[in-house]
């Protein structure tokens, strides 16, 4: 796997944007699924995605050899116990992202969950100037300000945030925050989260009223194996896509992710986006394509 970079020297790349532009693609299909696996509800879908994710993160670490990487993390941990509560911290801040994503679709929350994908790049951005020292070249300084105003008329047209919304805004910023901090951004330390979460999940899996659903609904079980496949690799290129990019640039790409969720929530899951949201959308799509205007003008290293 490849090597973290400082956060100070983590630049644009084309395999680092392409990385994170599939996960994005990925995370679309994901957002499809839940509603397609009711009767099952937000507790059984976050539940068997975290044990169908298990088996998906051994491949992955097999067929890439990223062995070396959880046995690193393994000793860091065992020298620094204070780093355990770290991983627990950041498995229990991951485990809220993983079960609104399965509850938001299924309620009709899509697009405030969307809209909370639209605020933390702008979060990100701030933390890495902040925290990282990160400098924004003029183009980037623009496509900030472009997706600002546009996420200044979300809150305008919406008429304040929801929980969800403030969840997704501050809880995955607040979560890779901590990771690069500890220096635990990466496969290795993400194998120890999950582990935070499988008893958890096992005990959710295993009650009654799932295991009777499960019966009822063998043809769920194709979906459980859908969710840990897509889940798992979204979540890996994701976090690959952390490791190769900036923090500010790894955040304005995650743009695209909210706008297909977008898409997803109102072709896909009947959700109404009104006229008033083109003052949303409009300016965020600027602040893509000024992104990607960027790149292309960024001479390679």
């Amino acid at each position: 796997m490849t090597a973290a970079l400082p956060p100070e020297h983590r630049e644009t790349t084309p395999r680092g944007v392409l990385v994170s532009v599939v996960a994005s693609f990925l995370f679309a299909a994901l957002f499809f699924l839940p509603p397609l696996l009711e009767p099952f509800g937000a507790n059984e879908i976050f539940a068997w995605r975290v044990i169908a994710t298990v088996p998906v993160l051994a491949t992955l670490i097999a067929v890439f050899g990223w062995w070396r990487d959880v046995r690193d993390i393994a000793v860091r941990l065992a020298r620094r116990p204070i780093l355990v509560l770290v991983v627990v911290l950041d498995g229990l801040l991951l485990s809220l992202q993983l079960w609104l994503f399965g509850w938001a679709p299924q309620t009709g929350h899509g697009l405030e969950l969307a809209l909370g994908y639209l605020l933390m790049p702008l979060a990100m951005v701030v933390v890495g100037v902040v925290l990282h020292r990160e400098r924004l070249a003029p183009l980037r300084i623009a496509a900030v300000a472009a997706a600002a105003l546009g996420v200044t008329a979300a809150i305008v047209v919406a008429g304040g945030l929801s929980w969800a919304t403030i969840a997704v805004a501050v809880g995955y910023p607040v979560y890779f925050a901590i990771r690069r901090r500890a220096a635990l951004d990466s496969i290795g330390a993400f194998c120890f989260e999950l582990a935070v979460l499988v008893p958890v999940a096992i005990v959710l899996a295993l009650q009654p009223s799932s295991l009777a659903v499960l019966a009822a609904h063998p043809q769920l079980g194709w979906g459980i194996v859908l969710l840990g496949v897509i889940g798992g690799v979204a979540l890996v290129l994701y976090l690959v896509a952390s490791r190769l990019l900036s923090f500010g640039v790894f955040g304005l790409l995650s743009y695209l992710e909210p706008v297909l969720l977008v898409l997803v929530a109102v072709l896909l899951l009947g959700e109404s986006l009104t006229a008033a949201d083109g003052f949303v959308y409009g300016p965020i799509v600027v602040a893509l394509m000024l992104l990607g205007l960027e790149t292309v003008r960024r001479p390679s290293r």
